[in-house]
């Protein structure tokens, strides 16, 4: 059985740096991996495969400046990649546009498909990976749930049961394999120390998503809240490219850097970003990813944004959905949230996917 993964961002990277290692157990199992060129540079990338010491089998070279282009040319390279590899098997993780192009691709092409995170939903059309997340189950054969609202939405939609060939399993979520395969190295990690960082003493901050970040207003209000938020606490806020240009486009580069107890660094590696998730007295996010890293951690978390298409860790774990409200956001700041971790979340999730994928 040959296995191809498709993978383009470094969230998606995460997902996926056990399974050629537990494929190595198999003579009978074959895994590559190609890389879209979606995240392509030094900090958004390859500082990732060096670390899990993953290297793509395959990387494309992504053209095209508009999201369309993208993925016309994605599609391109890997129809044309597939035609070479011959692949038995297509497995895409997450929702971003490297996940669908994938998804498009197997299905034009007659090939199985697995989404790994299935069933995730945050009923946000527009949001752009949800409306992947809902075409990419659509074209699925397999799919791979990470908490139970996934089973639920996938019944609602009729998915689970669409055809006598159609698998659905709870395999848990492969993103805490890699936190639980990488955890020395993780503490290990000098970041703390080299920025003058005291444990439990600061806290960290993501941003990067098109609603908050495209626009002045949604700026002007990550500004107020910072203003407000180190006032008391420091701030560690790892830049996103993203986010650092829509900052220097809307002429807000002088305010942010006037913030003393803003400490502004650029794109971190996951070794050295997880340390400081570890080391955070709370997080301030609109990422998915981080909201899961810190319900294993139990790190509270305060998310920013109107909705979440993983409820567990709200419903079970350290999570606070307040969106974009000011007096939210520094409340929850200042009565965290405690929780538990999910339910198969044990460093084990890539076995259970490769084990369903061997007895098919």
């Amino acid at each position: 059985m040959k296995i191809l993964i498709v993978i383009g961002t470094r969230p998606n990277f995460i997902k996926v740096t056990r399974f050629k290692k537990i494929a190595r157990s198999f003579d009978n199992l074959t895994i590559e991996i190609v890389h879209t060129g979606q995240h392509y540079d030094d900090k958004m990338a390859n500082v990732f495969f060096e670390q899990f010491g993953l290297l793509p089998d395959h990387v494309l070279t992504l053209k095209g400046g508009t999201p369309s282009s993208q993925m016309a040319n994605m599609i391109k390279g890997l129809s044309d990649k597939v035609t070479e590899i011959k692949p038995d098997y297509i497995l895409v993780p997450g929702d971003v546009n490297s996940t669908l192009a994938g998804a498009l691709v197997a299905n034009r092409e007659g090939i199985r498909l697995g989404h790994l995170e299935s069933g995730l939903r945050s009923y946000d059309r527009g949001m752009p990976e949800e409306v992947n997340r809902i075409l990419v189950d659509q074209m699925a054969h397999d799919y791979f749930v990470t908490e139970e609202s996934g089973l639920r939405n996938l019944n609602k939609e009729g998915l689970s049961e669409k055809s006598l060939e159609t698998t659905t399993s709870l395999v848990g979520n492969t993103m805490i394999d890699t936190l639980v395969e990488y955890d020395g190295q993780i503490r290990d990690s000098d970041i703390l120390k080299l920025h003058r960082l005291e444990e439990k003493n600061y806290i960290l901050m993501t941003m990067h998503r098109p609603a908050t970040v495209d626009n002045a207003q949604g700026l002007q209000f990550l500004l107020d809240v910072l203003e407000k938020a180190t006032t008391n606490h420091t701030v560690v806020l790892p830049m996103h490219p993203r986010t650092q240009n829509q900052i220097k486009a809307f002429g807000l580069t002088s305010k942010f850097a006037s913030l003393k107890r803003l400490m502004i660094l650029d794109p971190l590696g996951y070794f050295a970003f997880q340390r400081l998730v570890l080391g955070a007295t709370a997080i301030l996010t609109d990422s998915g990813g981080i909201q899961e890293e810190s319900t294993f951690r139990q790190i509270p978390c305060v998310t920013l944004r109107p909705n979440t298409e993983r409820p567990i860790t709200c419903d079970l774990g350290t999570n606070q959905l307040v969106g974009l409200d000011q007096d939210a956001i520094l409340s929850a700041l200042e009565h965290p949230k405690h929780g538990q971790i999910p339910p198969l979340w044990d460093g084990k999730s890539t076995e259970r996917v490769i084990e369903h994928l061997l007895s098919l």
